[in-house]
């Protein structure tokens, strides 16, 4: 059966595998303090033009937000997210769960304005009442969003000079950043997003690795006794050597950036196939996302044949589903779908 379903479905890029298998005979040190991991820290450091960054392996990307963001966030704070970001809608209350609430705000095709933000945060600050409310001490958001939609480097500017403004940090969820950063669409750069967020994280579960995400902090603005923190909340890796090695190997030779290419060629072949079978586009994705609205009969049809997401219902005859690609998605694959639509 063809799978759209997502990007993580398959396995791992073979150049990690080969990498890993030539590494697994070596003792190392555990807990991230290997030579691999310093040295995909160094490639990292050199490709986000951030000599003072300070970076972190995790496994996943829900245990990096919420270890992020409760780690970040004093006791009486929140994290303001728009109303579709990933920590409001899919993580299963991962943070409210750490003792922090997420501040909703509208969010426009997975966006948050800049604009809508201040005025939150000023609403806020004029409140009389504001001590008896949860503090917004960070923004969240992320790169692409929910809906495959990327942030323009005035948007993040602007994002990033109302968090200045109100000193709180910016924090980009990039689980997909690589797909984000290789849109054809996009005037967003990695230097470019270390320089406006606070700290972000860098996806590898979704853009070629098994497993492993790894958070920058940008202004030496790691919380302090992190690797602690992280212990404490069951996130520390014994064999960290296994995130160092995939990252290393990511960002050698430009891999990461390759990889994710491929899966923006692929996505461009699959938008095609759409247009010219006559589908509607729920929104427009430059990303390896691609939502179509399909009618209920024709997506029962399908998926006999395909995996793909169910999003959200569109009307009473309609769905949104998603189809992803992924730097494994192959041109035969498009072809076969081509042939099943």
């Amino acid at each position: 059966m063809l799978s759209f379903e997502s990007d993580y479905i398959k396995g791992a890029h073979k150049k990690i595998l080969e990498r890993l298998m030539e590494t697994n005979d070596e003792a190392l040190p555990g807990y991230g303090n290997d030579c691999y991991c310093e040295s995909a820290r160094e490639k990292i450091k050199e490709a986000c033009a951030c000599k003072e960054a300070e970076i972190f392996f995790l496994a996943g990307g829900t245990q990096t937000n919420m270890l992020v963001i409760s780690t970040m966030l004093r006791p009486y704070e929140g994290v303001v997210a728009a109303t579709t970001g990933h920590v409001s809608v899919h993580e299963a209350g991962a943070i409210e769960h750490s003792g922090h609430k997420v501040l909703e705000i509208p969010g426009h095709e997975g966006k948050m304005d800049a604009g809508e933000l201040e005025q939150y945060l000023k609403r806020y600050w004029e409140d009389s009442s504001h001590e008896h409310m949860v503090f917004p001490g960070m923004v969240y958001i992320s790169h692409p969003t929910e809906y495959g939609t990327l942030y323009t480097k005035a948007e993040l500017e602007a994002l990033s000079k109302v968090c200045r403004d109100y000193k709180i940090p910016l924090y980009l969820d990039g689980a997909r950043l690589g797909y984000g950063l290789m849109s054809q669409d996009t005037d967003v750069t990695l230097p470019m997003i270390a320089k406006y967020c606070d700290v972000f994280y860098i996806g590898g579960t979704k853009v070629g690795a098994l497993c492993g995400e790894a958070v920058v902090f940008t202004r030496q603005n790691m919380p302090a006794h992190f690797m602690t923190m992280v212990k404490q909340k069951g996130g520390l890796l014994a064999k960290g050597r296994l995130l160092g090695i995939q990252f290393d190997t990511l960002f050698t030779d430009d891999l990461y950036f390759r990889i994710s290419r491929q899966a923006i060629e692929t996505a461009e072949q699959l938008k095609e196939v759409f247009r010219e079978k006559g589908y509607r586009f729920y929104l427009d994705s430059p990303t390896n996302q691609q939502f179509i609205i399909l009618d209920n009969k024709e997506m029962e049809r399908l998926q006999k044949e395909v995996r793909f997401d169910i999003w959200e219902p569109y009307d009473g005859t309609h769905t949104v589903v998603r189809f992803a690609t992924s730097y494994a998605t192959r041109p035969e694959e498009i072809a076969k779908l081509r042939e099943l639509l």
